[in-house]
């Protein structure tokens, strides 16, 4: 019975676990922020400390660089994604009304003679749409606002992040050493299997992801810009930096960009249809290029997990979910496979003469 009681206590601490993280989720995230980015640049700090530099030093050389890099990403950078994001906004009703006015034109020559008699029909269902943008926008927003920032605000964010970025850093190996110790000495082995097993997949992951976001996000906002897409600078750094969420930042950027490109561009299909090439190609970059020479092999996961896994945890956690439900969702595959493993060689599931042989 040794395997049920440790299933049980196991279960009874993961669930004791999410109970925790889903109560605390808003006060949560700079703190994952900053055990994430330190988790991200340990074996920086490792090689460092190979050719002689010592911890401390590693780390501070890290954050001064980081740091740097924000400051130059805030000067040069980000005042241009704050004026097209300003001007996507002030756009946005005009470019819901010219998207609008297409839609009837292209019925209205589809439908012919019919189209009186489908007018009331499309045009109710264009004003449902032309509502359901911003009221969609607003309720993603203020879901954002209440379940990942309630309780903190974006100066909290970049006053702790650091501040735990740099001490995770000069602690890791005293923090990982600490955890060993409290392994339960027979099944300590095991467990440090398993342990190599999970961060080799949400190392691939969080590093190769990262990596891989940061090449699409130069890729999009080049390429869209250009195409000469209005905004196009705005859409492809945000498509490219949401990619680190699988599925949902390629398919919300492009479905933005086509519209956009719609709007814009009609009735020149050939510039339309330039845009979405660069999605598509994007999209093939990512997948055949990209994932298999930085992230290496697959974190385990099939795609309908992956969907799961983001509707999920965004659902019980808010925003942080979203941030980390494919490399906890990727440990918990690798804790289920060993469970299942356990499983058919317990009791529960042999007889018990096959489970003495």
């Amino acid at each position: 019975m040794q395997f049920e009681r440790q299933a049980l206590f196991w279960t009874a601490i993961a669930l004791l676990l999410a109970y925790l993280v889903q109560l605390l989720a808003p006060v949560l995230l700079p703190f994952v922020l900053g055990l994430t980015l330190a988790y991200f640049f340990n074996p920086i700090v490792d090689l460092l400390g190979r050719i002689g530099l010592p911890r401390w030093a590693s780390a501070l050389l890290l954050l001064a660089t980081s740091t740097l890099l924000i400051v130059i990403a805030l000067i040069f950078i980000v005042p241009i994604l704050v004026q097209q994001a300003a001007g996507l906004i002030e756009a946005a009703p005009r470019e819901i009304g010219r998207l609008r006015a297409f839609i009837e034109e292209s019925a209205r020559e589809h439908f012919g003679g019919r189209y009186p008699q489908a007018q009331a029909t499309i045009r109710s269902a264009l004003d449902a749409f032309s509502g359901a943008i911003p009221s969609l926008l607003a309720e993603v927003a203020a879901s954002l606002w209440n379940k990942g920032f309630a309780a903190i605000s974006f100066f909290s964010i970049l006053l702790v992040t650091p501040f735990v970025f740099f001490y995770a850093l000069i602690d890791w190996p005293k923090m990982v050493a600490k955890l060993d110790s409290y392994l339960p000495r027979d099944s300590a082995d095991q467990i440090r299997e398993l342990a190599a097993e999970i961060d080799a997949r949400v190392s691939a992951f969080i590093r190769g992801q990262s990596a891989v976001c940061l090449i699409l996000a130069v890729f999009y906002a080049a390429g869209l810009s250009f195409a000469g897409l209005q905004y196009g600078l705005l859409v492809g750094s945000l498509t490219g930096l949401a990619s680190f969420i699988p599925i949902f930042g390629w398919t919300l950027g492009t479905i933005t960009a086509t519209v956009l490109a719609a709007s814009q561009f009609w009735p020149d299909l050939w510039q339309i249809g330039i845009v979405i090439g660069i999605m598509l190609a994007g999209q093939a970059l990512e997948s055949f290029i990209l994932t298999p020479n930085i992230i290496g092999s697959e974190i385990g996961l099939h795609p309908v997990w992956v969907i799961f896994a983001l509707l999920s945890f965004s659902y019980l956690f808010g925003f942080l979910g979203l941030l980390v439900a494919v490399p906890v969702s990727a440990a918990i595959g690798v804790l289920v496979r060993f469970a299942l493993r356990t499983y058919l060689q317990s009791s529960l599931y042999q007889s018990s003469e096959s489970a003495k042989g």
